[in-house]
C-alpha cells in the first residue's frame, strides 16, 4: 500500500484494516504518534489527513491511502515551527505524553483560524485529554502559537 507520509511516499505491507497509528509506530518507525486509549477519546493518537485532525487509532490504514498524513514528525525538522516553538517557550509539557497530540490539534486550529479566541481554543482543544491538566498553559501556547505565526 502507497503511503504519502510527511511529504514522502511510502510503500508498507499492511492489513487494510490495521490502524494508521501502528503503521506509523511499528512499520515506519514515527513514534511521536502516541497510543492512549485505543477508542479515539484521547487524542494522543492525533495527525493530520490532508490537513484535517484525525485520531490515527482507530483510522484503517486503507482509508487514507493516496491521502496526505502528516505526524508530529512532519511539522519541522528542528522543531521550529511556532506551535512547538511555543509549546518549549511557556513550557507548556509536564509528563508530556499527550503532547504530540495537542500540538497536531493547536496546529489544525491555528491552519482554520489564525487568532483564536479561547472559545476556539477550548473547542478545537476539547478531544485532547491531558491527565497532568496543563489546559492553562496549552491555551497561552496555542495564543503564543499565532503570534509566533504571525512573524
Amino acid at each position: 500500500m502507497k503511503l504519502q507520509v510527511n511529504g514522502a511516499d511510502h510503500e508498507v505491507e499492511a492489513a487494510p484494516d490495521m490502524p494508521l497509528l501502528w503503521v506509523l509506530r511499528d512499520l515506519m518507525g514515527l513514534t511521536g504518534t502516541k497510543f492512549g486509549c485505543g477508542t479515539a477519546q484521547c487524542g494522543a493518537c492525533t495527525v493530520h489527513i490532508d490537513g484535517a485532525p484525525l485520531r490515527s487509532c482507530v483510522t484503517p490504514v486503507a482509508a487514507v491511502a493516496g491521502k496526505n498524513i502528516t505526524t508530529i514528525e512532519g511539522l519541522s525538522a528542528d522543531g521550529t515551527h511556532p506551535v512547538q516553538q511555543a509549546w518549549t517557550e511557556l513550557d507548556v509539557v509536564q509528563c508530556g505524553y499527550c503532547q504530540s497530540g495537542q500540538i497536531m490539534s493547536a496546529v489544525a486550529l491555528l491552519a482554520k483560524v489564525p487568532t483564536p479566541t479561547d472559545t476556539d481554543i477550548d473547542q478545537a482543544m476539547s478531544g485532547n485529554i491531558c491527565r497532568c491538566g496543563t489546559y492553562p498553559r496549552i491555551r497561552a501556547a496555542v495564543h503564543r502559537a499565532a503570534t509566533l505565526a504571525k512573524g
